[in-house]
């Protein structure tokens, strides 16, 4: 079993006492060794003196394969943006979506994610386009009522059977993913927590993001949408639910008690004018495990998650005129422990110790953004500088799958122009079928 060692270095372990300790990392096959002082020799040893190692990023909610839709619905309200991008996306391929999830992919090992949760159709292209760059991904196959759906066959069975096949794909775990109450009825949420209780599966959703949604539910059926799901017995521990913005103090006991994950998405909340900003604060105090996710590039249009811990810390602040809430390693919580929670993989991601997988991020300590580097100030140079160049070196399972900066499983440059070739046909076919340009 092949050893690597990075010697000598800082480390945010995330651990429950939140300790940043220096010294060594070991790392034997997918798993971390050992964290402490002189852990011995090693096939591989990196020299960290110049780095920080923090444990990968987990983005807890996405549409990876969008890359290739970026820009393409920008600074619109939200009901043209959702008509631009719906017209677009319907023409879409396994092709573009596979060059779209490689992109995504290669952004999201290079700004620290070593972990996506994804909500799209065609996980097959998607798993394709992650696996060609090494990132994890909890793939959620959309699942909404046959009426609404533009997937050949019934969503839910198509869902089951994209299960059955990621089950062979290496670092690809399946999800089941209602889309919405919007566009998923009674019979379908019900399927949905059935399909992933027996396959013992995450669930993801959406929920409570706009207050039309919110609104048009409840003249629709005399309750919200919170409200509805606890209800009909949809809220359980297995649920990561995106979004959140539109929910009472009432409806948040309700998710605290059924141990659902609540994951925060602040830019592309703000992007799109959602309104109301999510009460992160008081699912915090519940005790909740929180999240955090981009959403997909035509909605944020990045997937750095420094930036988003950035967002997520300094809006609640200003939002509240406080500036004690959400601190800095309560955004790191949500970038790491949170998005692990939000998977039901706390006990393997999300901190460096021993035991849990090795999917670590290398800082380069010496950039701008970040330095002056110290022990009482490196949370907070994460969170506030961060930058989109600071990272150096990613492992994923115990394989260094960004070094230097360049990602090892694939040519960064033949991936972006692959995504722009991919992009250029997509936009013709859209403008083709009246999509606009």
């Amino acid at each position: 079993m092949e050893r690597t060692l990075v010697k000598d270095t800082l480390v945010v372990t995330q651990d429950d006492r939140r300790r940043v300790v220096r010294g060594d990392v070991l790392v034997e096959g997918d798993t971390i060794a050992g964290v402490g002082p002189d852990l011995g020799p090693a096939d591989r040893v990196i020299d960290g003196r110049r780095r920080v190692v923090m444990p990968g990023m987990v983005n807890a909610h996405g549409h990876i394969a969008m890359h290739a839709m970026r820009g393409v619905a920008d600074d619109m309200p939200l009901e043209a943006f959702l008509e631009r991008t719906f017209a677009v996306d319907a023409r879409r391929t396994s092709q573009d979506i596979e060059a779209g999830a490689r992109l995504g992919a290669l952004e999201l090992l290079k700004t620290g994610s070593t972990a996506c949760v994804d909500l799209y159709y065609d996980q097959d292209a998607v798993a394709r386009g992650l696996a060609s760059i090494g990132v994890r991904g909890w793939l959620g196959w959309a699942v909404l009522d046959e009426k609404f759906t533009t997937q050949k066959g019934a969503p839910l069975a198509n869902c089951e059977a994209w299960a059955g096949r990621a089950r062979d794909i290496p670092r690809v775990t399946p999800m089941v993913a209602p889309q919405g109450v919007y566009v998923c009825g009674e019979e379908t949420y019900h399927g949905a927590r059935e399909l992933a209780e027996r396959l013992g599966v995450p669930l993801h959703t959406h929920l409570s993001e706009t207050r039309p949604e919110v609104y048009n539910h409840k003249a629709a059926t005399g309750a919200r949408p919170v409200e509805w799901l606890a209800k009909i017995g949809f809220l359980c521990p297995r649920l990561s639910a995106a979004h959140l913005v539109w929910v009472t103090m009432a409806e948040l006991d309700l998710l605290s008690k059924a141990g659902v994950c609540a994951v925060h998405c602040p830019t592309s909340n703000m992007k799109l004018a959602s309104g109301g900003v999510a009460p992160v604060p008081e699912m915090l105090e519940r005790g909740m495990h929180v999240g955090l996710g981009t959403d997909g590039a035509s909605s944020n249009n990045s997937v750095d998650m420094f930036g988003e811990m950035k967002q997520a810390a300094l809006l609640h602040k200003s939002a509240r005129w406080d500036a004690r809430l959400v601190t800095a390693q309560q955004a790191l919580d949500m970038a790491t422990r949170g998005g692990a929670a939000a998977v039901g993989a706390l006990d393997r991601l999300g901190s460096v110790e021993v035991g849990k997988q090795a999917d670590l991020v290398l800082i380069d300590r010496g950039k701008p953004s970040v330095a002056p580097l110290r022990e009482d100030n490196l949370v907070s140079a994460l969170v506030y500088g961060g930058g989109t160049d600071i990272v150096d070196t990613v492992l994923v399972a115990g394989e260094v799958v960004l070094e230097g900066g360049r990602p090892t499983r694939a040519d960064a440059g033949e991936v972006v122009r692959g995504a722009e070739e991919a992009a250029a046909a997509l936009m013709e076919r859209a403008k083709e079928a009246g999509g606009g340009a």
